[in-house]
């Protein structure tokens, strides 16, 4: 039974020992193998790989996808205009030489982020320093992100990294000025529409004048044409009534009296008050209607 025991034990030792010989490389994963402290060898191809067992050798593994690195801070940066912009950026990196990056930084990515971020901060500086906020904001910034990146391949090389890309993700003013940058463009906003408003204004009271204007002088037109044919008509009656009045003046006079008469004794609650022997009432004496009874036929 002991004899049984030491046998199962001793299968057990080998399979442990077997064990950690063998180690798997994920092809997301870069295997450094130590050899008592040193480097002994760096894997890249993935698959199963041997090893002696610890602790002569050990593994480490790192990754070897694109690593995202996010400003930590958006700290504020001086223009050529000496305006103050906070800028947000991220760098893309991964990991080009696995013997560099730990002998620089170990292995753990935290201590290559925190060594990498104050260069990119530094690189920024040094490109949005030497341009105006209009050239950040909007003409010179794909200029920007790539005289950064340029500036970090040195930097890169002794990290043992390779910056892939460099990216600005928001340019803002700091706190301190936005407020008065947003009331200055409200007092440039609210100068433009007093303007827009003053020139509308001007506009409405030129069409309205110009308006009243041809009003007044289609009206004076019409006015004058109106008289001018009025004129013509009673000039036409008058030689009409000239020339029927000049066949019979009898005729005439006795016409000219019934439309007085008429024009008189328009309201029946008139009261007159006139001497009966005056020419008034000739027409309607005997003499008066007698005379006019030929001009009836």
């Amino acid at each position: 039974m002991n004899r049984f025991a030491v046998i199962v034990g001793s299968v057990l030792v080998l399979l442990v020992l077997a064990a950690s010989t063998l180690f798997v490389v994920d092809q997301r994963q870069v295997a450094v193998v130590y050899a008592l402290g040193e480097i002994k060898e760096v894997v890249t191809e993935p698959g199963l790989k041997m090893k002696l067992p610890p602790p002569l050798q050990n593994v480490v593994f790192l990754d070897r996808r694109v690593q995202t690195l996010d400003s930590p801070e958006a700290r504020p940066i001086f223009t050529a205009e000496k305006k103050t912009l906070a800028v947000d950026w991220l760098v893309k990196w991964r990991i080009a030489d696995s013997r560099q990056f730990i002998r620089n930084n170990g292995v753990d990515l935290r201590n290559l982020e925190n060594r990498l971020s104050p260069v990119v901060q530094a690189a920024f500086n040094e490109e949005v320093t030497k341009r105006t906020v209009g050239a950040v904001l909007a003409t010179e910034r794909e200029k920007i992100m790539s005289d950064v990146k340029a500036r970090l391949t040195e930097p890169a090389k002794s990290f043992g990294i390779e910056v892939i890309d460099v990216r600005i993700k928001r340019v803002d003013f700091v706190a301190s000025i936005t407020d008065s940058v947003y009331r200055r463009m409200q007092s440039e906003r609210q100068q433009v529409a007093n303007e827009l408003r003053s020139t509308g204004q001007a506009d409405g009271e030129r069409i309205r004048a110009d308006a009243d204007r041809q009003r007044e002088v289609i009206v004076a037109e019409a006015y004058r044409d109106a008289q001018k044919i009025k004129g013509e008509g009673d000039a036409k009656a008058s030689a009409l009534y000239a020339s029927a009045f000049g066949r019979d003046p009898q005729f005439a006079q006795f016409y000219r009296s019934l439309d007085a008469y008429r024009q008189s004794f328009r309201n029946k609650n008139d009261v007159m008050v006139v001497d009966p022997s005056s020419d008034f009432f000739k027409a309607m004496r005997g003499s008066g209607a007698g005379s006019a009874a030929p001009a009836k036929k």
